[in-house]
């Protein structure tokens, strides 16, 4: 197999999980080059990807020019949130295929847009909720698959993390309509996509109060949204960067009949408790896979998440992330807004919304 040749798009905070799971998987793909307007950035990944592998990338500041000039596979796309939708869709018009950070876009118009996009130039697109793979979470979609929860009855997110103002000041963008969002779009959605893919991937009804408590954003530092499912599970999710001093945790608990299992820690790599009604050899295992947290909430999915997804472009299949499974998680996010703007439930299957669409809305809570 030839390997691919992957360019990264976006050398910020992200960006070094993009070059180590290159690395990691540099039997089936390497990393020609970076691309970032600012180019001290792109050097700088430059040359952590050459003392990985002993081999520069090329660096850009434009990645039209780079796309012009280079011979490229995939652009892994790891900017701005506001800007995934824009590169995506000139990566993919220019017959590339896309790996993109969350959230895939910032409007259910533009991730549509990519979807029929890679769908039309025979591209495969991908979206980076790389904690599908954590140990623990894929031992838990296993239990979901062979029915050992029974029916279904809720599930709950908690992301229960701390952001103080400079880390919105190191980067602008964040906190925005514009840009970025809140918490729930920025930091939760790894965890709502978790949700939703454990409860039956089909949401039909989002209501949800979110605030801005003590962060000077635009957009909420705490969010609280009740999720119905079609096949009648309900999911909550409890996400917010104002917890003191530090992160505390993200866990996802999955209820059912039969069944209980509660995943935590810091990113959601703890197996803290597996109950289930009849015994399965699976549980031997998952004995073994109690992970300890990572080293950052990101953790190391990263390089499992691009093997899957290079092992399904190369087989001609959907990757465990493709975009057509990624737009629910944001999809949820945009419904939460709406509910919030508006004061009511809202259909999931009809929606049509962006972060932009909340520029005229006040979500700071204010008090007496």
């Amino acid at each position: 197999m030839n390997k691919l040749r992957f360019a990264l798009i976006g050398c910020g905070r992200i960006s070094k999980n993009h070059i180590v799971a290159s690395a990691e998987n540099k039997d089936i793909c390497e990393l020609v080059a970076v691309c970032d307007p600012v180019t001290e950035r792109a050097e700088q990944k430059a040359a952590q990807y050459e003392e990985l592998m002993g081999v520069r990338p090329a660096v850009y500041a434009d990645y039209k020019k780079m796309l012009e000039e280079m011979e490229i596979d995939c652009c892994a796309i790891a900017t701005e949130s506001g800007y995934h939708a824009e590169i995506a869709l000139y990566c993919i018009q220019h017959g590339k295929h896309v790996l993109v950070e969350k959230p895939m876009a910032l409007s259910t118009a533009d991730a549509e847009k990519m979807i029929a996009e890679a769908k039309a130039h025979k591209v495969t697109l991908g979206v980076c909720h790389q904690n599908r793979f954590n140990a623990p979470i894929q031992q838990l979609h296993k239990a979901l698959e062979d029915g050992r929860f029974g029916k279904l009855v809720n599930g709950t997110a908690r992301i229960l993390w701390n952001r103080t103002m400079p880390y919105y000041e190191q980067a602008p963008w964040r906190g925005t309509w514009a840009q970025d969002g809140g918490t729930l779009m920025n930091q939760c959605i790894h965890n709502i996509d978790l949700l939703q893919w454990s409860l039956g991937g089909e949401p039909d009804t989002v209501m949800a109060m979110t605030g801005n408590f003590l962060r000077d954003i635009q957009a909420e530092d705490f969010g609280a949204i009740l999720i119905r499912f079609k096949n009648g599970a309900i999911g909550i999710v409890e996400g917010t960067a104002c917890v003191y001093p530090k992160n505390l945790e993200e866990t996802l608990s999955i209820f059912g009949g039969t069944g209980t299992a509660v995943i935590g820690g810091l990113a959601v790599n703890r197996v803290q408790t597996w109950n289930f009604e009849t015994p399965a050899p699976q549980d031997d295992e998952v004995a073994k896979i109690n992970g300890t947290d990572p080293k950052d909430v990101y953790g190391s999915g990263h390089t499992p998440l691009y093997a899957n997804y290079i092992h399904a472009i190369e087989n001609g299949v959907d990757p465990l992330v493709s975009g057509t499974e990624a737009i629910k998680a944001m999809k949820i996010i945009l419904a939460a807004y709406k509910s919030q703007k508006t004061g009511q439930p809202v259909k999931f299957d009809d929606l049509e919304f962006s972060t932009l669409d909340m520029q005229d809305s006040d979500v700071r809570w204010h008090r007496g």
